[in-house]
């Protein structure tokens, strides 16, 4: 008598659906917590500029990085914007069409340059540059 019992022949089966159901919830999880991120771009045509002559009649404010005010070269005494336009009012002299040349610090605050704009509408003077250096 043989009491063994006979093996089968059958291979072994791998069942896939529970790694598919593993698998789609990995996907739902890292798709509900994917941060969607939309960059938007501003198409801008930005104007060309060259550089002209200077002005002789134009004034020349500097702001240094601490918020200190000259104008052509000599030290503004206030900083509030009255002022300064004080100061550009006598500086002008009878001109009232002087252009005003605003060379600020990297590091200056918006509101000195502000200040300096806001100064400028006071004194009745329109026309206001910025300096700027080129890169070498």
């Amino acid at each position: 008598m043989n009491f063994r019992s006979r093996q089968s022949d059958d291979e072994p089966e791998i069942n896939l659906i529970p790694l598919i159901d593993v698998l789609l919830v990995i996907l739902i999880f890292l798709a509900a917590t994917t941060s969607f991120t939309r960059f938007s771009q501003l198409k801008v045509a930005l104007p060309q500029a060259q550089a002209d002559a200077a002005d002789i009649d134009a004034l020349n404010i500097a702001i240094s990085q601490e918020g200190l005010y000259a104008l052509d070269g000599q030290i503004l005494p206030g900083a509030s914007s009255q002022e300064i336009a004080q100061a550009l009012l006598a500086a002008a002299g009878e001109h009232k069409d002087n252009v005003l040349v605003i060379n600020a610090d990297a590091q200056t605050t918006h509101e000195s340059v502000v200040r300096v704009m806001e100064a400028a509408r006071i004194a009745g003077i329109s026309r206001v540059n910025f300096a700027t250096q080129s890169s070498p």
